[in-house]
Formats: C-alpha cells, structure tokens, sequence
C-alpha cells in the first residue's frame, strides 16, 4: 500500500509540472447512486455464470481484493471500485447478483468481451452487450419505481445518478481486427468502421437519456494496440501495434464530436463528459513508479491473454502497469480513477471532471 500512495504522489506532482495549470482537487461529491456499463474493465461478476472464456472468478484475480475472486479482471479493484469510494457510496454490485443489494445505490451492469455490437466478442462465448445491459437498466428501473413510490420520484432519483461507461475496445479486439472470425473490416475501413460505431452508440446514450439518465462519464478507447496480448499475437518485437492505435484514435475524435453534439441537443437537462485514456496514460509510466509496462503481471494462457488459474502472480504488482494480457493492475486503476474524478486538464477529462460534473446542475456543467 505504501508504494501506491508514493506513486499516486509523483503522479499528481507530474501532473502540474506537465500542464499549465497546476490540478486542482475539487472538494469531495457524493452521489446517491451509481450506475456502470462497459467491458470486462468494469465487470465485477456479472461473466461469472456465463458460458464464456471472458471470466475473472478464479485467482490469482482479486489476490488483493478484500473478497478474493469476484469476476473483477485484475488483481483487486477496477476503476469503478474506486470511484464508489471517492463518492461515498459501497463498491456497487453486478446485475446478475443484486437479489437483496441496495440497487438504490446502483448496478454494474459492464460484461467482459461486450462491445457496442451485438456480436462483439462472441467468438469467447455469451456476453452481454450495451443493448442488453440497458435492458437489465431498464428491468432495475422496475423494481426501483415502487420502491421510491411512483415513476416522477424516480425521474427525480436517477437525474442524480452517475453513469459511467466504458466499452469499444472490444469492438476492434474482439470483432474488426480478427477477420477470422469477423467480415467487419472487409466490409468497413476504420472510417467508417469508427462512424457505425458512434452511429449505435449515440443511439445507446439517446436510450438511456430516455430512461432518465442525465449525469454521464465517458471513457475514451486508451491506446489498446500496447496491450501485452496484442503485442504477442501481432509478433511485435519494439513498440505498439500501431494500426490498432490508429483506430482508436479515429474511434476518440469521433466521441469527442459526439460529446458536444449530446451536451448541445440536451443542454437544458444533462452533461456529457469524456474521461481521455489515451491521454492520461501518455504520461512516462515511470514517473508513475510503473517499472515493467509492456508484460504481464501474471502468467497468462497464450489463446485468451487471461490469468493461468491459480498461478502464482508477480510480487512487485504496484510497478506492473499490466495485470494479464489485456487489463490494467489496481494500482493503474487507482491513479487512473483519480484523474478521472479531480484533474482540471482538458486533455484528460472534458469537458469536466467527475467530481464537477456531480458538483454541477446539468444546465451550467460546461462553465
């Protein structure tokens, strides 16, 4: 823990030295619930019973979680995790397992190998796509209303809410870049690969609006072609497997437009806001105290990237920046929950904060 608290210390020192303005931490917001969506970086269990190889529930995942081997795919609490804490609200459960969970606090709907297509990722088996994760939103929302006694008390209930998500790596990792199983990038070039994606996923943020969702954290694609998996599979000796780079990047313009469309059709009553991976990971990871980034944490079965079960983990965890083949360590996941709720620089979060965007009513979150 210790070695954490160091390297989160360097991490804001190197924050101020490389923006111009110094970041500034924003007094702590609490929230009355929290709602997740995404990809196995924000699944804490909800793969656990499917018939899959995108599971996490067996160790040496969560050797430092306090309840072992949960579904979370590292070794202890994923970013959401984090920001339960930061706004004081208990680490929020997965949908497949909210029988007598307070889901007035929120849900984790976010299912390892899910993309923003329905066929994303089903080459590992069954998951549960965005479309299908509003469904189970919408089936909380029914169990939520008699609880708050009627559908404006809950209007009001979930206008509060944050809504975190994070999905798209998937879209490329487990669908346009595996032409052997996928006819995506036969059919589309990155382009307009990139314009079908944002296309469905506008239609998916428009969806949730509707069931009242006002507050909303997006995550950027960060720079997915430096995963250690990727790397070993595309045979890469030096560096990043850059095609793979690209179109996430052309994935993130795209999203940022996309941001300032939705804040402007829905100015009155919600805000958008983009948490930029690609940029707070382009810091130098040793400066960060990240001494290993390009191999894994633990060892990992070669056709899936993921953890050997039961295997024996490296020691040194805080200084690997990589868990397994695909997913970040806690101690990333902590540093990058950090900037996520308090850095004032743009490039990171835009065009506001978390800690802001909770702090803020929607119609002046953008000043």
């Amino acid at each position: 823990m210790e070695i954490r608290r160091i390297n989160n210390k360097l991490f804001w020192m190197l924050l101020a030295a490389a923006v111009a303005a110094a970041t500034n931490y924003v007094e702590a917001q609490t929230t009355d619930c929290f709602y997740v969506f995404g990809d196995s970086l924000s699944d804490d269990g909800n793969n656990n019973l499917l018939p899959t190889l995108a599971k996490y529930n067996y160790p040496p995942y969560g050797v430092d979680f306090p309840s072992g081997a949960t579904g979370r795919a590292t070794n202890g609490r994923t970013v959401p995790d984090y920001l339960s804490q930061f706004i004081g609200l208990p680490f929020i459960p997965p949908f497949a397992n909210t029988t007598g969970s307070d889901v007035l606090k929120g849900v984790d709907y976010a299912s390892g190998a899910a993309g923003i297509l329905f066929e994303t990722g089903k080459q590992m088996g069954d998951d549960i796509s965005m479309d299908a994760q509003i469904t189970n939103h919408g089936v909380t929302i029914a169990t939520v209303i008699p609880k708050l006694g009627g559908v404006e008390a809950t209007k009001n209930y979930l206008k509060k809410c944050l809504y975190y998500v994070n999905i798209g790596s998937n879209d490329y990792l487990n669908n346009y870049f595996l032409p052997q199983y996928y006819p995506s990038s036969h059919i589309y070039n990155l382009t307009q690969f990139a314009d079908v994606l944002i296309s469905n996923y506008s239609r998916q943020l428009r969806a949730l609006h509707a069931a009242g969702a006002r507050k909303f954290a997006l995550v950027s694609l960060g720079s997915i072609g430096c995963v250690p998996a990727v790397i070993i599979a595309a045979n890469v000796s030096n560096g990043c497997v850059q095609d793979i780079n690209t179109a996430a990047s052309i994935f993130n313009d795209k999203l940022r437009v996309l941001v300032d469309q939705l804040n402007s059709d829905f100015s009155a009553d919600s805000s958008f806001i983009i948490v930029n991976s690609t940029a707070i990971f382009s810091l130098n990871p040793n400066f960060l105290g990240f001494k290993i980034q390009n191999a894994s944490c633990c060892k990992t079965v070669a056709s899936t990237g993921l953890c050997v079960a039961n295997g024996t983990p490296c020691e040194d965890r805080n200084e690997y920046v990589f868990w397994d083949g695909f997913h970040t360590t806690e101690a990333v996941n902590e540093i990058f929950a950090e900037s996520a709720y308090n850095a004032s620089n743009p490039d990171f979060t835009y065009p506001n904060n978390i800690a802001r965007l909770l702090s803020s009513s929607p119609s002046n979150t953008n000043e």
